[in-house]
């Protein structure tokens, strides 16, 4: 049978008696029970004599003391980092400056980040030429049909494909993919289809690569013009795109009201007549523009528009453009100071576009790895600045 445990403590306090753990030992159970005397004693008495105090204030009547919520103190901002400067590239020309275009810093980092869209670095090579001739060449921006075969296939090599300008358009405006090289090929004026399927069908049989064509609604077209460049729009192989109404005008801050919306708004009348589709971009006719036809243009809903300047190529938020005139090229028009990229877009000339697709690959791998070494600062700079308005990035 367990020994009790009061049986314990005595027999230790008697085996103490002469050690001071005696003495404790008394002390500690001797207090606490003269203390539970007591309060048995007043127990008893109150419990007798029920007689309740009128002074005393009811216990719903005593005030609780209130309790101070305890405040934390403030989460310390994190601060977002520095982003990193605008890509600048040493194979352009120290005048022919990259600008931006998108306002909304958070807008295009989500756009650049987002897996499904273009990736950054790539780039577009926007191609001019007038007439393809088989012998000698007759006008300024005219090329020898041997030599748009060397351009063409020189691409190919490279790896580049060609868009048109809705696909254009959805890279610049909202960074949708296109492949990462690509290229724009505008021939300028009214051609007739043998034109087109001659020197540029083999490539789109073969290739499926467009062409842009900057077409003229003059009034005086011919029916049967008309007609073959109709079939040429609904097949897909040849993308028109206003150059005006009336040949050899061009357009400029000195230019009157009423040419102005002549050569805009009548080449939008034009081509909803008779090739059944809004144009989206403007191709400036001699390369001739201003700040008023810019203008202009936009509120007719243009969205790109097209110079003759050959700044170099083009990418997602960044087009190469002049702040002011340079000496070495006087007939270029600066464009920086109009403040519209998207509606002034250079464009190379025949006779160099075959030494440049060499440069335009390399600032294509330039932009990639540049942006490849600042992708963390942006992404941190997006989580922290953004992620809480315009959402998480997507993932792969």
């Amino acid at each position: 049978m367990p020994i009790p445990l009061v049986q314990i403590v005595y027999n230790t306090i008697m085996q103490n008696k002469e050690t001071h753990i005696y003495q404790t030992l008394i002390h500690v159970f001797t207090v606490p029970a003269i203390m539970f005397t007591m309060i048995s004693c007043q127990t008893s008495a109150k419990s007798s004599t029920p007689v309740p105090d009128e002074t005393m204030p009811s216990l719903a009547e005593t005030a609780v003391p209130a309790i101070e919520a305890t405040v934390m103190p403030p989460t310390a901002a994190i601060t977002p980092p520095a982003l990193p400067a605008n890509f600048q590239t040493t194979l352009l020309n120290p005048l022919d400056t990259p600008h931006t275009y998108i306002q909304d810093t958070c807008q295009y980092l989500k756009s650049k980040w987002n897996p499904s869209n273009a990736k950054p670095g790539t780039v577009i090579m926007i191609i001019m030429m007038k007439g393809i001739y088989r012998g000698p060449v007759e006008e300024s921006g005219g090329i020898d049909a041997g030599d748009l075969v060397q351009i063409l296939d020189e691409l190919e090599r490279q790896g580049f494909e060609a868009i048109n300008t809705e696909q254009l358009l959805a890279f610049m405006e909202r960074n949708l993919y296109i492949p990462p090289r690509s290229v724009v090929i505008i021939q300028d004026g009214n051609r007739k289809y043998e034109n087109f399927t001659k020197h540029l069908g083999g490539y789109w049989e073969k290739l499926g690569w467009p062409v842009v064509n900057g077409w003229v609604s003059q009034p005086n077209t011919l029916e049967s013009l008309w007609l073959e460049n109709i079939a040429l729009e609904q097949e897909g192989f040849v993308d028109h795109q206003p150059q005006g109404v009336m040949f050899g005008t061009l357009l400029s801050d000195d230019s009157s009201k009423a040419v102005i919306t002549r050569e805009l708004q009548g080449s939008i009348d034009a081509f909803a007549q008779r090739f059944a589709k809004n144009p989206i971009a403007f191709i400036w006719p001699g390369g001739g523009f201003g700040q008023r036809p810019v203008e202009a243009a936009r509120q007719l809903k243009y969205q790109l528009g097209f110079t003759s300047n050959s700044r170099g190529p083009i990418m997602y938020n960044w087009v190469p453009l002049a702040d002011k005139t340079d000496p070495a090229r006087p007939v270029f028009i600066p464009e920086g100071k109009i403040g519209d990229p998207l509606m002034t877009l250079p464009r190379y000339w025949p006779s160099e576009a075959l030494m440049a697709i060499d440069k335009v690959r390399n600032i294509g791998n330039q932009a990639t790895a540049y942006a490849e070494a600042n992708k963390e600062t942006e992404i941190a700079y997006y989580n922290i600045v953004c992620a809480s308005t315009y959402g998480q990035l997507p993932t792969p």
